[in-house]
């Protein structure tokens, strides 16, 4: 992988970082909200952060299934400004049926955000920037879809065992080690 699209994928200042944020590895997430298997990997992607304290996780939204998507991506990066994201991100994922604008509002809620703030924070540079850059990402590599999980030089589409994931972050650091 070249070390331009290395910085881009795993150091952009406006992507959320879980995890260590000095890691010997990093683990690059490509998901969308209303994606069945993104929900489904919460549990072991937070498994994993609490299994490896060496593992920074790098979260690039890449809202590819409509508008709801877009919405919740928006408020899921806003909610960096009240250093609630790792909540927000629970949150949205847990919802029942599809995210859209009042779903995502009443998860907001439930987490406790400011929502004066929230709505002022979706509309941020900051945030388009983000989602931009996902797109153009996503793009360039040609991902397949969401979930998209990338370390090192590998990278894996659709829903992954936590075996899977452990196995890719192992690779990863192999092959940059």
């Amino acid at each position: 992988m070249p070390a331009e699209l290395r910085k881009a994928l795993e150091r952009d200042p406006n992507a959320p970082v879980l995890g260590n944020p000095d890691g010997n590895i990093t683990l690059t997430e490509f998901f969308d909200y209303n994606c069945p298997y993104c929900r489904l990997m919460v549990r072991d992607v937070h498994g994993l952060i609490l299994e490896d304290k060496e593992l920074r996780i790098v979260f690039r939204e890449w809202a590819v299934f409509g508008e709801g998507s877009i919405f919740a991506a928006q408020a899921s990066l806003a909610s960096l400004d009240q250093g609630k994201y790792w909540q927000m991100h629970s949150a949205l994922m847990a919802i029942k049926g599809r995210a859209e604008e009042a779903s995502v509002l009443a998860a907001a809620e439930t987490v406790g955000l400011d929502m004066a703030k929230l709505r002022r924070d979706m509309e941020s540079d900051r945030v388009f920037q983000h989602m931009s850059t996902s797109g153009e990402l996503a793009d360039h590599m040609a991902l397949m879809g969401t979930p998209t999980f990338i370390a090192g030089n590998e990278g894996l589409f659709g829903k992954q065992s936590p075996k899977d994931l452990r196995d890719l972050v192992a690779r990863g650091r192999k092959a940059l080690g």
